[in-house]
């Protein structure tokens, strides 16, 4: 197989790596640091509201790849590196490799998972439990790519954008992440954070890594 052509692209913290109702002809894959699909508010262009967190090894828009035109856009959070590749590569790939076809296929119903899994966590969890579940799979998935290990991880998201994340007030997550702290579940230093109980973060955030697929099986 030949090497595919690919673009290098670094994003600095708020920029838009994906502009929302354009059409697309590459598809972006992080490859540092991590981006947010964003969207905003119709008539309230000053608010958004955040449906996913991209990570080291997610392709942000690869349903953009048969779609005309993307309803969110995807944007930095931190500085990111990504890399793009043209649509005309992966109709390439669709065309002529199924194995990878498959590897991208299953790329989009993860990320459709964890869309779904979020919506049951902010149907079923409250305030702290909430956020506790979100910070459990942030950690898996960053584990999982190797940026992050030994129950540390960096999450560069101000506390009005865990707001726009968990659909609460930049009070309420205050009070959340106070809470997770005085029950000696983390530490939490800037957007850096330390898992101090796992088990017990994970119990009461209610987690459960399936829905995630990390475990390695033959595509």
């Amino acid at each position: 197989m030949r090497a595919i052509r690919t673009q290098h692209v670094s994003f600095a913290p708020g920029e838009v790596i994906v502009q929302a109702d354009r059409l697309a002809r590459r598809s972006a894959m992080m490859l540092r640091g991590m981006a947010a699909r964003s969207h905003q508010l119709v008539g309230r262009p000053e608010e958004r509201v955040i449906t996913a967190l991209h990570v080291p090894g997610d392709f942000v828009d690869l349903h953009g790849f048969v779609l005309a035109g993307l309803e969110h856009s995807v944007v930095a959070v931190g500085t990111a590196e990504v890399e793009f590749i043209e649509h005309a590569e992966l109709t390439d790939i669709t065309e002529n490799f199924p194995h990878l076809t498959r590897l991208l296929w299953m790329a989009t119903l993860i990320d459709a998972s964890v869309h779904r899994q979020w919506l049951v966590a902010a149907a079923s969890l409250r305030s702290s439990a909430h956020l506790a579940h979100l910070l459990c799979e942030i950690y898996t998935r960053l584990n999982a790519v190797g940026a992050a290990g030994d129950l540390q991880f960096s999450l560069p998201l101000l506390q009005r954008e865990l707001a726009d994340i968990l659909g609460y007030s930049p009070i309420h997550v205050n009070r959340a992440v106070r809470d997770l702290r005085d029950r000696g579940l983390i530490r939490w230093s800037g957007a850096d954070i330390t898992i101090i109980d796992w088990k017990g973060l994970t119990t009461l955030a209610r987690f459960d890594p399936s829905y995630l697929d990390i475990e390695r099986l033959s595509r």
